[in-house]
C-alpha cells in the first residue's frame, strides 16, 4: 500500500511528464457532461483506439458508461480558464454555461477545440483509483494552433 509520502513522490515524479490537457464530453438524459483530463493516449492505429483514465468518482464516467460513447476536445494553449471550469466540481449545466458546443456522432465537442475525437466505448478496465475507457474512433478533426500543456503541476504552451 503507498503511504501518502509515496503518492506525493509519485505525483512529482510524473509531473515531469508534459501533457496535453483535454476535456473529455458525454451526453446524458440530463445534457452534457465532461471533466478535465490528461491522463489519455492513442493505443491502437488499426483499430483506431484510444484510452482515457477517469476517476472512479468523476461524475462523467457514469455518463460515458450508460450512453456508451465520449468525446475528447484538446485544448489550445489560450483555452486554460476553460480546463479550470471543467477540472471544477461545478454542477455540468454551469460548466457549459457559456461554453459553445456542437453534437457530433452524440457527444458534446467543444468551439475552438485545437482537435477532437469521437469515440464508441469498447472497454471498461478499472485498476485502482481510476477506470481505463477505450474508445474505438468514429470521427475526428483538428485545426491549425498550439496546445494546452500541463506540467510540473501547472498550465503552459509549447511556445
Amino acid at each position: 500500500m503507498a503511504t501518502e509520502l509515496d503518492r506525493q513522490e509519485f505525483r512529482a515524479v510524473m509531473g515531469h511528464f508534459a501533457t496535453g490537457v483535454a476535456v473529455v464530453t458525454g451526453m446524458g438524459e440530463a445534457g452534457p457532461t465532461g471533466l478535465t483530463a490528461n491522463a489519455l493516449a492513442s493505443l491502437s492505429l488499426e483499430p483506431l483506439l484510444l484510452l482515457v483514465c477517469f476517476d472512479n468518482d468523476a461524475r462523467t464516467l457514469s455518463i460515458v458508461r450508460a450512453a456508451g460513447r465520449f468525446g475528447v476536445n484538446v485544448l489550445r494553449s489560450d483555452q486554460e480558464a476553460l480546463a479550470g471550469v471543467f477540472a471544477s466540481k461545478r454542477s455540468e449545466s454551469e460548466k457549459f454555461d457559456g461554453v459553445g458546443y456542437r453534437v457530433e456522432d452524440g457527444v458534446p465537442i467543444l468551439e475552438h477545440a485545437l482537435a477532437w475525437l469521437v469515440c464508441e466505448l469498447d472497454e471498461l478496465v478499472p485498476r485502482g483509483d481510476h477506470t481505463i475507457a477505450i474508445g474505438a474512433v468514429r470521427s475526428m478533426g483538428h485545426e491549425p494552433g498550439e496546445p494546452l500543456v500541463w506540467f510540473r503541476g501547472g498550465f503552459g504552451s509549447l511556445g
